[in-house]
Order: C-alpha cells, then structure tokens, then sequence
C-alpha cells in the first residue's frame, strides 16, 4: 500500500494506504482524502469548536467498522474536549478546527463525521434544533419528503425558518438554528413536541416513537432523540458508509418541493462527486445553519 506525506496549513501529515478501496466501486481511500481536503472550506465551520464523534472504516464500508469517542494519537496541535456521557463516563473527543484537523482524522479511516449540536465551550446549549426523519420501508426517501414539506409550515407557522439536509442514506435531516440561551433538555422537548404533533396528524406514515423497526413498517420516524445532550448527528458534507459513496448534503427547498411533486427521489441521492460540483456552483447552503439566531419555536 503507498503513503503520501503533504503539507497542510503548514502541518505536516502522512497519509497511509492512499490506494485502498474502501467502497466496493474503487472509491479508494486517497479519493476520500482528496473530497475531504476540497470540502474543507464548507465542513470545517460545521465542526469547529464540536466535540466530534469518527465513525471509522479502515478496511472499508464492508469491513470492520466502530464509533470511535476518545481521540488517540493525536498530533500536539489538535485540540481536543472532555465530554460527559451517561453513567458518569468521561470521553476526551477530537476537535476539528482546521483542514489539517479534518485530513488527520479522516487518514484514519474516519468515513463519517457526527459533530454535536452543541460547542466544546457550551456544552449544553445546543446552536440548533434537529429533526432526524427516518423512513422504515416500504416508506422512502419520498415519504421523508413529503413529512418535511409539512415539517417546515409547521415551523414557519412558529416563526422560524429550516433548513435541510439529505443523511447519506434515506432520510433526510431538519435544521432550525437556534440563539444559544436554550438548553438540550429545553430543545429535546420542542423537538418531540413537534414530533408527536406530526404523528398525529399522520398516525398512519408518522412515527413519534423509536420502537423496533418491525413495529413501524410504512412509517417515518420523526426521531426527535437527535437533540439528546450525548448525541451527535452526521454533518452536513460527511460521508456515508453505504455501497457508493454518498454524501450528507445540504438541498434546497425547492429541491425537496420538485422531488415530491415528480415522485423522483433520485435527485436528492447526492454522490462525491455531485457534493463537489455543488459545493463549486453553490457555496455552503447550510451556512445560515450557523448564523441565524433564532427562538425555539415551542
């Protein structure tokens, strides 16, 4: 296997085992370095100053995989934060600031990166609200477009604006930003407000409730949990670990709208790739995501 060393912001990396494949097609693991180091401008801010959570592959997406919390081996220059989880554990989680911080984890196989919605320095006070939709067959991505078209009257009727995002897989993933007085048992409870409002209308396509998947065939879960104070979503740009590599990727509005009304959920299943084409034509969509200070719309 080959090595690269490069330079980063003026750091130093060495980059292992450049040409393992680590999506069935060939997408090798120099690939992903290369898409990682050309979104660097659009994912940094998403995870600057967040504890972040590695989902990490270093076979590939049909090997071993975990969820990697502690940071190990890190260079002196990457910062890192103590977080709290449940029972009283202690995790010291790496800090992506910078391109180098970004390239540095993902040489470790790290395909998917889940920040928190919370900052290092505020640690329960989360920056915004997140709606996780989950679709459990023979529901679908158009199903989860469907609900998030109403998901979003629902909370411009609140007063507040979202915005979305595909997940990789099958969902997709809403965001309200949020002015930073709230806290995540505050957020947690708007979210499942919002929640149990929209499986009641739709009890029969809507779930409230993560019961066993066998449970909820047909349904979308609405999976309001996201905003737990010791869990972390994937971030806009990530890489997923499916069977091509597909991306969490910031859509528009509109997008979702046409996706619907054609009943054609292939423009929402975004590739490498068409991040980058995107990124290139578009900016950063999810920008606002970490500008907008608004109120929680319960």
């Amino acid at each position: 296997m080959t090595n690269r060393v490069v330079e980063v912001d003026g750091r130093t990396l060495t980059f292992t085992n450049v040409d393992r494949p680590l999506w069935p097609g060939g997408f090798t693991k120099g690939d992903m370095l290369e898409y990682y180091a050309a979104v660097a401008d659009v994912i940094v801010p998403h995870l600057r100053g967040r504890a972040l959570t590695l989902r990490r592959f270093p076979e590939g997406v049909e090997g071993t995989n975990w969820y990697q919390t502690n940071c190990r081996g890190q260079p002196s220059w990457m910062r890192t934060a103590e977080v709290s989880g449940r029972h009283g554990a202690v995790f010291r989680m790496c800090i992506v600031d910078d391109a180098a911080s970004l390239l540095w984890v993902a040489n470790l196989g790290a395909i998917e990166l889940h920040p928190f919605l919370t900052t290092a320095d505020a640690p329960h006070t989360p920056t915004a609200l997140v709606f996780d939709l989950d679709p459990e067959p023979p529901a679908d991505l158009l199903a989860c477009c469907d609900l998030a078209l109403r998901l979003r009257e629902l909370l411009a009727e609140a007063g507040v604006e979202a915005f979305v995002k595909t997940s990789g897989s099958l969902g997709l993933h809403v965001y309200v930003p949020l002015a930073t007085r709230y806290s995540d048992d505050e957020t947690k409870a708007c979210a499942r407000a919002v929640a149990e409002r929209l499986a009641a209308e739709r009890p029969a396509h809507v779930a409230a409730e993560a019961t066993l998947r066998s449970a909820r065939p047909g349904k979308v879960l609405v999976d309001w949990r996201q905003n737990d104070a010791v869990r972390s979503t994937v971030a806009p740009y990530s890489l997923r670990a499916m069977p091509w590599p597909l991306v969490s990727a910031p859509v528009g509005w509109e997008e979702v709208e046409a996706a619907a009304v054609r009943r054609c959920p292939d423009a929402l299943v975004i590739e490498a790739h068409m991040a980058l084409e995107r990124v290139a034509r578009l900016g950063d969509p999810f920008a606002p995501v970490l500008a907008l200070r608004q109120e929680l719309p319960c």
